[in-house]
């Protein structure tokens, strides 16, 4: 069992820890491949998509990429499962309209919401960061299973915000950004070298290891080890 844990804040990671990988690879990936083709040909001057357009072409140093080239790099990308900041912007506006329009519901492992609910009622303040934009994560909590559950959460980080997931200056920017002091945050995490990062940066740490997940059989290296968010047990003051 995990320890208990003096904290003010939880941040949680989303894929592998709250939500199963199998259903962003499953469903958001497709979702997102049979989307993009619309969006970079009909939107492409939108600025959002206009920078992440910008994005991709120095990342792939092609600065003359064409839509259709942008769309083969994209779904390239979707499938090395890279954590690219455009991709995942990207997505994340297709995936907010599909949520909103009801074409997807956002999935959630049957221990999470119970305790994300109880540790809100106990005081603590609740955060996401994930590789996934901010805005795919907005449209997540806003399309549960329980309907719009965005007020669990304070505040919302992706690589583009913070910063790289497995460096610990990431989190000593979300530290300065949610005013909460490192070692009273908790991050909850599926990926070791994240759980480092944390660390490193003065956080508490909880490895999630679900079977089925791909880095079950990674481990969480020395970090405090659960299968389940009703194994975790955060306090606040």
């Amino acid at each position: 069992m995990t320890p208990v844990y003096d904290v003010d804040a939880v941040v949680l990671d989303i894929e592998g820890t709250t939500s199963a990988t199998g259903f962003v690879v499953d469903v958001l990936y497709p979702y997102s491949r049979a989307s993009f083709g619309a969006l970079l040909s009909e939107r492409a001057a939108e600025p959002e998509v206009a920078r992440a357009i910008a994005q991709v072409r120095e990342l792939a140093g092609e600065p003359d990429a064409d839509a259709a080239r942008i769309e083969a790099l994209l779904n390239g990308w979707l499938d090395e499962d890279r954590k690219a900041t455009p991709l995942k912007t990207l997505q994340g506006i297709v995936w907010a309209e599909g949520f909103a329009r009801g074409e997807l519901v956002s999935h959630f492992y049957p221990d999470v919401l119970p305790a994300l609910h109880a540790w809100k009622a106990a005081g603590l303040s609740l955060y996401v960061y994930s590789s996934g934009s901010v805005s795919a994560q907005r449209a997540w909590f806003a399309s549960t299973p329980e309907g719009d559950l965005s007020s669990l959460v304070s505040g919302l980080y992706d690589t583009e915000n913070a910063g790289p997931k497995q460096e610990a200056a990431s989190y000593r920017a979300i530290t300065g950004a949610i005013g909460t002091a490192a070692d009273r945050t908790l991050f909850l995490s599926d990926r070791p070298g994240e759980l480092d990062a944390a660390r490193a940066a003065g956080w508490q740490t909880a490895g999630v290891r679900r079977a089925g997940e791909p880095y079950y059989e990674a481990g969480v290296g020395d970090h405090p080890e659960a299968a389940t968010f009703d194994r975790i047990h955060p306090r606040g003051k």
